[in-house]
């Protein structure tokens, strides 16, 4: 068997598997305890977690407004989070991927952290605030998603300023992840600034200069990393402390998702997996499924006639601070990004934004259990699949 260090975060010693936090609904309460009962970081994406409580989705559809929007996703992932915690039985790790894009972002890290959640990961911007929003919360570990050192080297010089230190940094690729990607165009995401060697290397040196101990802040690697060969590579010879995994984790038995979700994700590969530009200004790599292919045929035509006009928030929940189609932003997307991934969430692969990772899976189309997953991700032994097929 491989032997991996153990991923110290705080007083958690952990394996060195995170699991990646994927919304509209599809990494909650159930796969994210499912990972922190074999001892990693289990993940609940933060964003419009309504959609799993039926009750709360009726409430919202009755009179709705902004506040009320706002207060039932808070309550949902107050639920969410308990039930994680419930359920991990003391192992591992919650935590809760809050997006800095989206604009209720301060209230959603701070019920993460009044309903118990272990850390706060934050991408979809530079989090230069987020000890500002938890403060009051010293005990909640922090862990910022980044893309390349010069963003690393930002957050740190700012939040050592607040005298914090992250508890850990994401370093996700942009060429291989799943969902939104931090890179300015889609043509970007390739930059070999991007390269987690390069990135590795260059936030060793960056400790060094900032005279901080790298064993302090594990880095851990996210993007195509669903392969016991790279994980090897990534953690015995780069240094890095864990991997981030997404996609291979939303398709197991315990993912959140409808059964169709998973079976579309699992099923892709190759020029199935595109690259566009999303709502909120930056490029997301899906899969081209009927909504898809149709939009980005229709692409040009509808950023041609686009007008900043709050009415064409087809939910009505301004999700975002910056949406191409409520905005009128011509270059990015338009669409409504909630609309569609919940209806992924749901299956409808007519209808539904389905995000994906590049690169292919470990059990290709089966769908197996995070258990089976985690133990080949660490030790490469796939007999698990051999015994189920």
């Amino acid at each position: 068997m491989q032997q991996f260090a153990p991923l110290i975060i705080r007083n958690h010693h952990l394996i060195p598997i995170v699991q990646g936090g994927m919304g509209v609904g599809v990494s909650a309460s159930s796969l994210a305890s499912a990972v922190a009962r074999e001892n990693g970081v289990g993940t609940i994406a933060s964003v419009d977690l309504r959609h799993l409580h039926p009750d709360l989705l009726k409430q919202s559809q009755e009179n709705p407004t902004q506040e009320k929007y706002d207060t039932l996703n808070r309550i949902a992932l107050d639920r969410e989070i308990k039930s994680a915690l419930a359920q991990s039985q003391g192992h591992g790790m919650i935590a809760v991927n809050v997006m800095k894009a989206v604009k209720d972002h301060p209230a959603m890290v701070r019920q993460a952290c009044e309903s118990g959640a272990h850390a706060i990961v934050m991408g979809a911007g530079l989090p230069l605030d987020l000890p500002d929003m938890t403060e009051n919360f010293p005990d909640v570990a922090l862990m910022p998603i980044l893309s390349e050192s010069r963003g690393i080297a930002i957050v740190l010089k700012r939040w050592m300023k607040k005298n914090r230190l992250p508890d850990a940094i994401v370093i996700e690729h942009p060429a291989h992840a799943a969902g939104h990607l931090g890179a300015a165009t889609v043509a970007g995401v390739n930059d070999e600034r991007f390269e987690f060697k390069r990135v590795l290397t260059e936030t060793f040196e960056l400790f060094k200069k900032l005279e901080l101990e790298r064993e302090k802040i594990p880095l851990i690697v996210a993007g195509g990393m669903a392969n016991f060969q790279k994980i090897t590579t990534a953690l015995k010879e780069w240094g890095a402390a864990a991997v981030q995994i997404g996609t291979a984790f939303a398709v197991t038995q315990e993912g959140d998702a409808h059964i169709n979700f998973k079976k579309t994700l699992a099923g892709a590969e190759g020029e199935q997996i595109v690259e566009f530009m999303s709502v909120a200004g930056l490029p997301a790599r899906g899969v081209k499924t009927k909504f898809l292919d149709s939009y980005l045929k229709r692409e040009s035509i509808l950023q041609a006639n686009a007008k900043a006009d709050p009415r064409r928030c087809t939910q009505g929940i301004n999700c975002l601070s910056v949406c191409g189609l409520r905005d009128g932003l011509e270059k990015v997307g338009q669409f409504c990004i909630d609309l569609k991934l919940a209806a992924a969430w749901r299956g409808e692969t007519d209808k539904g934004l389905f995000f994906r990772g590049k690169d292919p899976l470990p059990f290709g189309s089966a769908m197996r259990t995070v258990k089976e997953t985690i133990d080949y991700l660490l030790t490469g032994n796939k007999q698990a699949e051999q015994k189920s097929a």
